[in-house]
């Protein structure tokens, strides 16, 4: 920290207000209609439109946040941060800080993300299921205090840097977008025999090819059964849901963040369910066309929420999988089954009746595989690249707040005109100066 900076507590210099849910036994005066920021409404940037509103009935005065307050999650998912450019009210897991006249408020906003502030909200957390930071804890985290000049170059620059991430990460989140349009178009032309055909009439199927109903392919269609949860436990078969399923891709999500296990008995009715590799799994609640192929697994069953298809002897497994996850495809059928209904979800009948185009040929079924996955797999290296490089740029987006907060960011001349500014004071005079204020 620089000579010139000074490092107080919150509540030395800052009003801290914490929200509350809303009561209509707390009248405001604050006009008819106040923005409610939740959680969700704070995501690093100002707050843009609320969903939600407050009459003037339902917002408690002293929880009504003039423009520019620091809103800071401390239930939760703790240090979500967002900056107000109207008045607003707030719920209750969220503390806020108040903007004051000697302390620009930017400055403020940006320091509650930087990991200095982020790693005091966590150890200050009390330790239950649910992280919470009280108010008193919250108003004891330590704030690094510059001269005021320094504190408005300070923004200037960290806007100015993340404006150039920012463009960067739009480039790549746009590439990525591309991508998944690429992979369809080349699911497209695959079903409709744009590889292994020529002259193809656009809306019919090749000659050698057929409509065929799904349920011709499978030998066995299942649901997982309810009551799993009693054999829950830490380690034993893979219980399977739809969040081990995606939707571009035929792979399981098996990563362990993802895993559950069970340990059902041997005369448990859900030992009908157990996986064998090649089955198909589809979601048949919530968001259809999840999909994906079993691979080899020691022991694994699935939940209600996953239907086990599978599949018969003598086609191309792959072949069909790539045409259920095709938007064009399965999933394009699955979802049509269920329009207008008010809750998605699929019976088994459903699962063996959606058509599927069959080449009458194998060795067409994999000749057409091949395509795929020739040119999916550069789609899978551009993907991880792209990962990887929006990795670095969070990365480097928490580089430059810890910087920041360090006094390491700014250049010796950026310094030197701060210095010259008319109205800078060493840090230390100007929390004297504050402290005052705040007294009278």
């Amino acid at each position: 920290m620089r000579e010139d900076w000074v490092e107080c507590e919150l509540k030395e210099i800052f009003e801290i207000v914490t929200g509350n849910t809303p009561s209509k036994k707390e009248p405001s005066n604050y006009g008819s209609e106040i923005p409610f920021v939740k959680p969700p409404n704070l995501w690093n940037k100002p707050v843009k439109e609320t969903q939600e509103y407050l009459t003037n009935s339902g917002a408690k005065k002293s929880r009504v946040l003039p423009p520019f307050s620091t809103l800071i999650t401390c239930i939760g998912n703790l240090g979500r941060v967002g900056i107000n450019k109207e008045v607003v009210t707030f719920n209750q897991q969220i503390n806020a800080i108040k903007p004051i006249k000697h302390i620009y408020s930017f400055y403020t906003f940006y320091q509650a993300q930087s990991p200095y502030f982020k790693l005091q909200l966590e150890k200050k957390s009390s330790a239950t299921t649910v992280a919470i930071v009280n108010k008193g804890n919250f108003q004891a985290i330590r704030y690094k205090l510059p001269p005021l000049p320094e504190q408005r170059v300070i923004v200037s620059k960290i806007e100015q840097l993340f404006s150039e991430l920012d463009n960067g990460i739009a480039n790549l989140t746009t590439a990525q977008a591309q991508l998944k349009v690429y992979r369809q178009a080349v699911l497209k032309k695959a079903f409709e025999g744009g590889f292994t055909n020529s002259n193809i009439q656009e809306g019919e199927l090749p000659k050698n090819w057929k409509w065929i109903e799904s349920g011709e392919l499978f030998s066995f269609v299942t649901s997982g059964s309810r009551g799993w949860a009693k054999y829950y436990s830490e380690s034993g078969a893979i219980f399977i849901r739809i969040t081990n399923l995606n939707f571009d891709t035929l792979q399981l999500d098996l990563r362990e963040s993802k895993l559950k296990y069970v340990n059902p008995p041997n005369n448990s009715e859900g030992l009908r369910t157990k996986v064998e590799e090649g089955d198909f799994l589809f979601s048949i609640t919530g968001y259809l066309g999840m999909f994906a192929i079993a691979p080899k697994l020691e022991n694994a069953f699935v939940n209600q929420h996953v239907s086990l298809c599978r599949p018969k002897d003598g086609f191309d497994k792959k072949y069909v999988g790539y045409w259920i996850i095709s938007k064009t495809g399965g999933h394009y059928h699955l979802n049509q089954i269920q329009r207008g209904a008010v809750k998605a979800g699929l019976n088994l009948d459903d699962l063996k009746s959606f058509p599927v185009p069959f080449p009458s040929s194998v060795q067409e079924q994999h000749q057409i595989v091949q395509e795929i996955e020739s040119r999916l797999s550069v789609c899978d290296k551009l993907e991880e690249s792209i990962a990887e490089s929006l990795e670095k740029a969070e990365a480097l987006r928490q580089s430059i707040l810890k910087k920041a907060f360090e006094g390491k960011l700014l250049t010796q001349q950026e310094l030197a005109a701060c210095k010259m500014a008319k109205d800078y004071e060493p840090a230390s005079v100007l929390l004297e100066r504050i402290k005052k204020e705040k007294k009278e």
